[in-house]
């Protein structure tokens, strides 16, 4: 995989964003309909064309909120708020939310536990929703070691117990997130849902999980623009071309914040409480499967780079992958020759 080839070139992360050659947001044409909207706690674009109906963006977006209110930790009476207060009662869920849930603790098994979906009581210690990305910080509270070590007692998914259309907690006090994983399994459903309505080509951007379906309305890949976030004009490294493929980023510097002079970022170590200290600053995949890249990415920084490239030798559906390492270091993985750098 042939990402990179500029030894020189230096950078922190790897934050994604789309390029729609074929117009701005909210175009509409006899031919192909975007549109961006604020959803997932993050700004979601989908692009259509193929069987273009006007309804089609409609219903995609409502998708995505059906299954927010399924998946989220913080909206009254989704399905994991209902787990998360059931006290360890089980509670009968949509067999979404148990496919979601069991990807999860795959994960868990794949990483001896450094990936785990009952995290939710130390990631609501922490609130990042106020953080800022790039060079921006927020003076935020850092949880107490009390705080941190009473709810990292909480913490492990082999604690869930999943009979039927029915999860528990065998742990009554523990919560379980998603929200490492979620994100990728809404973006493949959008895209299976765009397939069977007859669209040919979609492009579905939910923040930093890239669903490609088919290619561009000119017949050519779709293309991701990698962006250099240290630089605040939007300069790109470079972009990836990609047919009917997910293109899925994980990094800590999506959101943190600094304190007394240190930065806090939001992926976790279930071991610390605290985030993790890791190599790798980002992790991008290529994959067929973007609730697999987006557990993939994540693990890859909750891991390390060395740990990293194993796990991509255990999961099947990898096309590809570049870490961004803490000392500038670029590591490629796969076969993947479909970047073109930046001049």
């Amino acid at each position: 995989m042939k990402l990179f080839r500029n030894d020189k070139i230096i950078i922190a992360i790897i934050l994604m964003s789309v390029i729609l050659f074929s117009g701005c947001t909210n175009e509409q044409s006899s031919e192909q309909l975007s549109e961006t909207r604020l959803l997932l706690d993050t700004f979601c674009t989908i692009t259509i064309h193929g069987a273009v109906d006007s309804g089609l963006l409609d219903e995609a977006f409502a998708l995505c909120e059906e299954l927010e209110a399924l998946f989220s930790i913080t909206v009254e009476g989704s399905d994991v708020w209902r787990i998360n207060h059931a006290g360890g009662e089980p509670v009968t869920v949509d067999p979404r939310t148990i496919e979601v849930i069991r990807a999860g603790l795959s994960f868990g098994e794949l990483t001896g536990g450094m990936f785990d979906i009952t995290i939710g009581r130390l990631s609501r210690l922490w609130d990042f929703s106020e953080a800022g990305s790039g060079s921006s910080f927020y003076d935020l509270r850092i949880p107490s070691d009390a705080e941190i070590a009473q709810a990292r007692i909480t913490v492990d998914y082999r604690q869930v117990i999943i009979s039927g259309d029915t999860v528990q907690l065998a742990d009554p006090e523990a919560w379980i997130d998603l929200g490492a994983i979620a994100k990728g399994y809404i973006g493949d459903m959008v895209a299976e849902f765009l397939k069977e309505r007859g669209v040919s080509g979609a492009l579905i951007s939910l923040g930093g999980d890239v669903v490609a379906v088919g290619d561009r309305l000119d017949g050519n890949p779709w293309r991701i623009a990698l962006r250099n976030p240290f630089n605040t004009e939007g300069e790109w490294l470079g972009v990836l071309e990609v047919t009917g493929a997910s293109v899925i980023s994980s990094g800590t510097y999506e959101r943190r914040f600094e304190v007394d002079g240190v930065r806090y970022h939001h992926i976790l170590d279930p071991n610390t409480g605290m985030p993790v200290l890791t190599d790798v600053i980002s992790a991008t995949v290529v994959v067929e499967d973007a609730m697999l890249g987006e557990g993939l990415s994540t693990a890859a920084v909750l891991l390390g780079s060395c740990c990293a490239m194993e796990l991509f030798d255990q999961a099947s559906g990898v096309l590809g992958a570049v870490l961004v390492l803490e000392d500038g270091t670029i590591l490629e993985y796969g076969g993947l020759d479909c970047f073109v750098r930046s001049q």
